[in-house]
């Protein structure tokens, strides 16, 4: 019998958690004026998941890697180029 009370507790919990997270998604959309333009980032290069399910990510071509001539050297005294 407290099994089950254990397996109705997750279960509240993950009711209350995705409430949570459905609210808070729609209140935040509800803020963002119809104006807005979005940023040349997310234009360039975003993907979503594949399965649907994740969230659409961003890859940020434009932006230089800072440590690209450490990795270049790191690389060249592994043999790894």
């Amino acid at each position: 019998m407290a099994k089950y009370f254990i397996y109705a507790g997750i279960a509240v919990g993950v009711a209350a958690l995705a409430g949570i997270m459905v609210f808070g998604t729609a209140s935040q959309q509800d803020r963002i004026p119809d104006s807005t333009v979005p940023a040349p980032a997310t234009l360039e290069g975003s993907f979503s998941s594949p399965s649907g399910l994740g969230a659409e990510l961003n890859k940020e071509k434009w932006r230089e890697d800072p440590f690209a001539d450490e990795a270049a050297e790191v690389k060249a005294k592994l043999g790894l180029e």
